[in-house]
């Protein structure tokens, strides 16, 4: 199977948290994510706030304003990995595809309107 693209701007980026959630740390790379900006997100799941230890996580918005961007890392990730990341993400993110200023296509966590 492919390896799958994930842009990552917050608790992720963290090696604590890539240890819990994927069972080793993932190597990436600087990238930017045009378009958006970051917001701050109150957690309460325990397992989410277990592995990052804090309760404000950042979750990116889309923005009006085209200047807008956010800085993060792309990571090279398996199928089973990003299931895994599905899982530590909390339902007010969901998971949307996009072209990152690199020109690579990878998945990023979003604010959801679903909740």
């Amino acid at each position: 199977m492919l390896p799958q693209h994930l842009f990552s701007y917050g608790t992720l980026q963290d090696p604590a948290v890539q240890l819990g959630t994927f069972g080793r740390y993932l190597g990436g790379r600087a990238d930017e994510l045009a378009g958006h900006r970051i917001d701050m997100l109150t957690i309460t799941d325990p397992h989410v706030l277990a592995l990052s230890g804090i309760a404000q996580h950042p979750i990116v918005v889309p923005s009006d304003d085209p200047d807008d961007a956010v800085s993060g890392t792309v990571f090279q990730i398996s199928a089973a990995e990003l299931r895994a990341a599905d899982e530590y993400e909390v339902d007010d993110y969901e998971r949307i595809e996009v072209t990152l200023a690199s020109g690579t296509t990878a998945w990023v966590y979003q604010y959801t309107s679903r909740t």
